[in-house]
């Protein structure tokens, strides 16, 4: 069995005292930044594992908050290059933690022990957990002791936490019921991945209820389960959707994917909305300017990252770690990509 590291072991490995060590740990401003350089990388280095019970991680305060989210592969990179949702939720969060002072480092995370080595080396006041994490990734991150706010989590164990999220339901219900109103009756519902997942499936609902409301007959060939929502998988799905000659609507479950659908149409001589309208979900800031301008259900991804820092940021300040469910609004907004027929 190997033999536990210990805050000596550190100390040694680092070339300074235990007390120094200590002071790195408990973020005590009296040790120099290549110092507590040193100090840090010894501690990764050696997979230094300190007693959370012992640390007190509410006197540590740094004023710098992490974002986490799970990790697909390597890096978060894709992400944030592929879909502009997160570049703007990031710019909620990141304003405000400017406004009240705060910082904000953002991580991937894809291992157990990951989470809880990050917090202590980035010494952080609080977590903003960002997608759908194992539950022992969340066990691990309980232990940590300091507030955790969700976003978009339909997880149980969201429900202990502040947990901000919005209705998705009701935006799937929203968008389809217009085209239906609009006279379609072929309409392809198009998630991002599969329907069993949480934010996707209550979309999903929602087109169900609204094609139930106005007697249309569901059949299964009216949903189109591709890869996740990018540019170039919406680009894909359109050049297979436009096979389906009797189809006359698209709902996507992302502005990302209806504008990848809308390239592809169009790079097929179809025309949007003349030979298919389409509808997107999020009201990202590029949907306005698309040719032609995306309709779309509106949530407030900027407000959503806001808020989600503004809760974290309140309990810490304040010592308390309020349980709320935060549901925001949606709603829809019709431009150019749709018509009736």
């Amino acid at each position: 069995m190997n033999q536990k590291i210990t805050i000596r072991d550190v100390a040694k490995h680092a070339g300074v005292s235990p007390a120094t060590v200590s002071y790195v740990l408990n973020g005590v401003n009296k040790v120099s930044d290549e110092t507590k350089e040193r100090v840090l990388f010894a501690i990764e280095e050696l997979n230094y594992q300190p007693d959370f019970t012992a640390i007190s991680l509410s006197k540590r305060k740094s004023k710098m908050l992490g974002v986490v989210m799970p990790l697909v592969g390597e890096t978060l990179a894709p992400i944030f290059k592929e879909n502009p949702y997160y570049s703007e939720l990031l710019s909620g969060v990141e304003f405000a933690c400017r406004t009240n002072g705060y910082d904000f480092v953002i991580s991937g995370i894809s291992k157990v022990d990951e989470c809880k080595n990050w917090v202590m080396k980035r010494n952080l006041d609080s977590l903003l957990v960002l997608g759908k994490f194992p539950k022992k990734v969340f066990d691990e991150m309980k232990t940590l002791s300091i507030p955790l706010v969700f976003i978009d989590s339909f997880e149980d164990y969201a429900n202990d936490y502040t947990n901000i999220r919005i209705d998705d339901e009701l935006g799937g219900y929203l968008g389809t019921k217009h085209l239906i109103e609009l006279g379609h009756k072929r309409i392809c519902f198009v998630p991002n991945g599969q329907i069993d997942h949480e934010v996707d499936g209550q979309r999903y609902l929602g087109f169900k209820r609204a094609l139930q409301e106005a007697a249309i007959p569901y059949q299964e060939d009216m949903v189109y389960i591709g890869p996740s929502n990018t540019f170039e998988n919406g680009y894909n799905i359109g050049r297979e959707l436009a096979k389906r000659t009797n189809l006359t609507a698209i709902f996507t479950s992302s502005d990302i994917t209806a504008l990848g659908i809308i390239k592809s149409l169009n790079d097929q001589e179809l025309k949007v909305p003349q030979n298919m309208s389409i509808v997107g979900f999020d009201d990202l800031m590029i949907s306005k300017y698309s040719s032609p301008s995306l309709t779309t259900i509106r949530q407030d991804v900027f407000k959503k990252g806001s808020l989600s820092a503004e809760m974290a940021i309140q309990a810490i300040e304040n010592k308390e770690t309020k349980k709320e469910q935060i549901m925001l609004p949606v709603e829809l907004v019709v431009r150019s990509s749709t018509t009736s027929i």
